[in-house]
């Protein structure tokens, strides 16, 4: 009878450690789960940057004083994906930036990882392609991640709101990377167009399609 008594308190002392013991282990995994969001969502704020341009110059969101917003492209040089796309960034900046919504176009990549986006590179595949829009590089790999940027290329469509960038539409171009003319869905031109006319816009994530970024080692 005493064995089972001293059985019992074993036991009743072992729940009590755990039900002890269980809240911070949900408050770590809640912790985890918090700290591994990144970038931002639709209707976030989008934080201004000051980036180097293709001419040397410094560029910030801020410089464009009459936009009323813009088509920021996470992009690169060496990315298939990427130069399938060109002439449509360059065709989206045409369209929209007398609009007020210009393409500005960073690459993210790190140079030491892929030679072919180092900054000259850069300045070279600008002016082959003839750029008509800023090509900023992202040194030191601080801005593509508060965007969340993930692949090359990436869209975030935002709009000035009192004073600030928010984020209307984020993901992919459109629906069909490989061929212009095959496309169905044109997801950020859509997302530009429904901005310009003051309407909501129904299309507002997608998944980006493309090479991933090319992160420093």
């Amino acid at each position: 009878m005493k064995n089972m008594k001293i059985v019992i308190m074993a036991f009743i002392a072992t729940l009590g450690l755990l039900s002890f013991t269980k809240p911070s282990h949900d408050n770590t995994l809640q912790k985890e789960s918090i700290s591994s969001k990144k970038g931002y969502e639709v209707g976030d704020e989008a934080t201004d940057f000051k980036l180097k341009n293709i001419d040397g110059k410094m560029v910030s969101l801020s410089d464009f004083k009459s936009a009323k917003g813009f088509i920021v492209i996470f992009t690169c040089n060496h990315c298939p994906y990427a130069k399938k796309y060109e002439d449509r960034i360059i065709e989206l900046d045409k369209k929209y930036k007398a609009q007020g919504y210009p393409v500005i176009a960073i690459n993210p990549n790190d140079p030491n990882v892929q030679p072919e986006d180092g900054y000259q590179q850069m300045i070279e595949r600008a002016k082959q392609k003839g750029f008509t829009f800023p090509y900023l590089v992202d040194e030191g790999q601080k801005i593509y991640p508060q965007y969340g940027a993930t692949k090359t290329p990436h869209v975030f469509v935002l709009q000035k709101e009192n004073g600030k960038n928010v984020v209307k539409y984020i993901g992919a171009i459109d629906n069909n990377y490989d061929n212009p003319n095959d496309v169905s869905e044109y997801y950020a031109q859509d997302a530009v167009n429904a901005l310009i006319k003051g309407e909501p816009v129904k299309m507002t994530k997608t998944v980006a399609i493309g090479c991933t970024v090319k992160v420093k080692k």
